[in-house]
């Protein structure tokens, strides 16, 4: 009886738990007067995409006082290693540049001939060399600015919808005929994005 007592009392401490840890990891979010699928997005660090697939919505319609579910999005971590590398990769450059260069990385990251996580991708050597050349040269180790942050969480919002870059290189320094060879997508301030 004593064993059936401990089992029952810790089958039901294990689902209190279990139940409360599952229940914290959805962050509510009450939509506020003036505020948009885009700018919730931005604020939590998760694509407009998987806000509204969470929520269910075909359309970006919110309303004051609705309850959004917030999808899960990238650990601290991950955020402020993208942010060095984007702060080492895009110094100079223009702030949609920035959010250039983190979008590069999520797409890898989603894109299948890619490793699944962020911390991979950025690390992801070929051919003894690193993929990305802060990564190469320590550059990575640096503090990243406010703004390189403000852009990881412009790309976080903004992924999926872009036009799926995988690669970016300085025409002027890149030494690679096969770069060259991929379509461009789009040319910000010193870099050609491509895929």
């Amino acid at each position: 009886m004593k064993k059936l007592k401990k089992l029952a009392l810790t089958s039901a401490c294990f689902a209190a738990f279990f139940f409360a840890k599952e229940a914290s990891a959805s962050t509510i979010h009450e939509v506020k007067r003036g505020e948009s699928l885009w700018t919730i997005s931005k604020h939590y660090g998760v694509s407009v995409i998987e806000l509204k697939k969470q929520n269910k919505k075909r359309d970006s319609f919110i309303f004051p006082g609705e309850k959004l579910v917030i999808p899960s999005t990238i650990s601290p971590s991950e955020k402020d290693l993208l942010a060095r590398l984007v702060h080492a990769e895009a110094k100079g450059e223009p702030f949609a540049g920035k959010v250039a260069v983190a979008t590069v990385v999520l797409n890898r990251v989603d894109h299948p001939d890619f490793p699944d996580t962020i911390r991979e991708v950025i690390y992801e050597r070929s051919g003894g060399h690193y993929a990305f050349t802060p990564v190469q040269n320590g550059a990575i180790n640096e503090p990243a600015d406010r703004e390189s942050y403000r852009a990881v969480e412009e790309a976080l919002a903004f992924r999926g919808l872009g036009n799926g870059s995988l690669f970016f290189y300085n025409p002027k320094t890149a030494k690679s005929n096969w770069l060259r060879s991929k379509p461009v997508t789009v040319v910000i301030g010193n870099h050609v994005f491509a895929k």
